[in-house]
């Protein structure tokens, strides 16, 4: 068997953008600037008011730009052994103290480089550095602060922007996860419906072909909107039509059996409801109640209250506590209630009840979010 190949970790070079580049500039000029007239109130505090004070303006802003301009050794090391913990010990420190050597060199060949020419600019004779066994250590001393807190800045700020990209990540996963569960569990015709519809239009189909006309309209209205339906909401006007194609199938169906009345606020029409909550509830209220002789008589109600919606399916059957010989185990109203908790979390309600004559009465409050 081969040895297992190690792959070496890659690189990461600092990406330098504009913006950031000149906050920093600006940054590193007032840096400069402050510490110009720190050294010059030292000056005139020691005496030194011979010393014209350009010159300790000129020191500083050239200390501070040089430490500017040799900033992405920093960024190289944040970026590439930021803890010993994700980069391991002997990384981080290697990498760190080659890249501390390499900007206090280029900070301290910066500075001395653009103060020779400078200082024969402006005639002012020769830079002095002074004694450089006592200046460099001096230098490296104050580049040991600067490079510290400019990497932990980095490192910080990093870290940071990775924990926000990650909840970012985190959120749009959870919003794809919530609609694909509102996906499956809204807009599924049950297939006995199918089978029934189509049935019911095949036995109607040699008596009143504008009739059956009209029920196969309907019939791929229904398809068509569970299979195109882009949004897990639409307005109660649609969610009224969807519910009313719905119900023309199923008086078809019925017959006299089933009789279905209306009182919807013509204001809520705009209101976003769940699509196909109110199919479900009528759907259910038929199911339950198939197998009874008795006319059943469902009312659909939609109201305004208290600022929220309110949708109520009551019907004149058997009710929750009778069971059917062809109902199942509460599907379409868990399913719904899912549906709820997904798009509104506890902020929506579904609430059983019983009806005045007896039957089932399933109310949905929606919050004031989903009024127009």
């Amino acid at each position: 068997m081969d040895a297992p190949t190690l792959v070496k970790p890659a690189w990461r070079w600092p990406h330098l953008r504009v913006r950031p580049v000149l906050v920093t500039l600006g940054l590193s000029l007032l840096i400069g600037l402050s510490y110009g007239t720190a050294v010059r109130l030292d000056q005139l505090a020691n005496g030194l008011t011979s010393l014209p004070a350009s010159r300790a303006y000129l020191w500083e802003l050239t200390g501070a730009l040089s430490g500017w301009l040799a900033a992405p050794f920093i960024l190289f090391a944040a970026l590439n052994a930021p803890s010993p913990r994700s980069s391991g010990w002997p990384r981080f420190v290697g990498l760190h103290t080659v890249c501390f050597a390499l900007y206090t060199t280029a900070h301290i060949l910066f500075m001395m480089g653009s103060r020779h020419p400078l200082y024969v600019l402006l005639g002012w004779g020769r830079y002095d550095y002074g004694p450089l066994g006592f200046r460099l250590p001096m230098e490296m001393v104050k580049d040991v602060l600067v490079y510290g807190l400019t990497a932990a800045f980095v490192i910080l700020l990093a870290s940071w922007r990775e924990r926000q990209a990650r909840a970012l990540r985190a959120a749009e996963l959870e919003g794809e996860l919530r609609a694909a569960q509102l996906q499956s569990l809204t807009g599924q015709l049950h297939p006995h419906f199918l089978f029934n519809s189509l049935h019911t239009i095949s036995s109607v189909m040699y008596e009143d072909l504008a009739r059956t006309d009209r029920l196969l309209s309907d019939l791929g209205q229904l398809l068509r909107a569970s299979l195109e339906r882009a949004e897990p909401t639409w307005t109660l006007a649609e969610e009224r039509a969807h519910a009313q194609r719905f119900i023309a199938l199923l008086s078809a169906r019925f017959g006299d059996r089933l009789r279905v009345s209306w009182s919807v606020a013509p204001a809520l029409d705009s209101a976003r409801v769940p699509c196909f909550a109110l199919q479900t509830l009528v759907e259910n209220a038929v199911k339950h109640n198939q197998d009874r002789r008795e006319p059943l008589e469902v009312r659909i109600r939609a109201r305004e209250s208290g600022g929220d919606l309110r949708l109520e399916v009551e019907d004149t059957g058997r009710g929750f506590g009778e069971s059917s010989p062809a109902s199942g185990p509460g599907v379409g109203l868990s399913h719904l209630g899912q549906v709820l908790a997904l798009l509104h979390g506890g902020r929506a309600r579904l609430e059983r009840g019983r009806g005045p004559e007896g039957g089932a009465h399933v109310a949905l409050t929606l919050p004031r979010s989903g009024m127009p």
